[in-house]
């Protein structure tokens, strides 16, 4: 009898290829939790990762899947694994692609989104933000900043008045600076801000880390800001994959909700 062809038979070098992702992940996950600090505790889903690769290392080796799921069903899992890899690489790829964004001199308002203010100061990624935020103001003298932030249950005072501190601090006239402090998230934060400007003429430039970028735009689109435009502040490099892992999850929930 003829046999049935398995479409996406695994290669003998896969158990090899899933084992040495898992390593990874896991090594990463102990950089994280040994070295980087961290300001929450998403970055305990490279050791979830890297548990699910060792274990399907385990299964592709001793060929477990193939003892007790029927073929087609193997098939269709390995369908769906292509298209979850597939859509993965397509959004990375739209999240770095808005990650250099350069906004252009003039706009009326600027927002900065706020980020993780720890006991003695803004957190690494909210200095890049208030940085960037800083030198834009410094070019375009007639510009507006709001500082978008509530204040967590980790936090010492509300984002935005540390914010606000920081920027006067910096050179910025306090005049210039409108403080929102009840945001606990980018749809909030664009949202909140909006009543302090006009959505519909008003140009704006939204101040963020380049992996966030991306999503900050497509909402804030969403929400009706016409003019928009993104202002990539840096990020610290040995966390980029963890903030693109996070934005990834962070787009596909704001889709699904109709935020973007």
């Amino acid at each position: 009898m003829r046999r049935r062809k398995e479409y996406f038979a695994p290669a003998k070098w896969v158990p090899g290829l899933l084992g040495g992702l898992a390593f990874l992940c896991l090594a990463y996950w102990a950089f994280i939790f040994l070295f980087m600090g961290f300001g929450t505790w998403f970055f305990m889903i490279w050791a979830v990762i890297g548990i699910g690769f060792a274990l399907a290392a385990w299964l592709v080796r001793k060929q477990i899947l193939k003892r007790f799921l029927p073929r087609w069903l193997r098939n269709a899992l390995k369908i769906l694994l292509v298209c979850v890899l597939g859509l993965f690489i397509v959004v990375e790829g739209l999240i770095i692609g808005a990650g250099g964004a350069q906004a252009s001199p003039g706009a009326d308002y600027c927002i900065v989104l706020g980020a993780q203010w720890k006991q003695n100061g803004p957190s690494t990624v909210l200095r890049y933000r208030l940085d960037a935020a800083v030198q834009y103001l410094a070019q375009n003298p007639q510009t507006l900043v709001i500082v978008s932030g509530g204040q967590g249950p980790n936090e010492p005072i509300a984002e935005a008045r540390g914010m606000q501190e920081y920027l006067i601090g910096a050179g910025v006239d306090p005049e210039r600076i409108i403080t929102e402090d009840q945001a606990v998230n980018t749809l909030q934060n664009l949202v909140f801000s909006a009543q302090y400007l006009k959505q519909d003429t008003d140009r704006v430039v939204i101040v963020t880390n380049d992996f966030h970028v991306f999503r900050a735009l497509g909402i804030a689109r969403k929400q009706g800001y016409r003019y928009v435009e993104g202002l990539a502040a840096d990020s610290y490099p040995w966390m980029l994959p963890n903030n693109l892992l996070r934005e990834f999850l962070g787009v596909l929930k704001d889709f699904a909700r109709g935020n973007l």
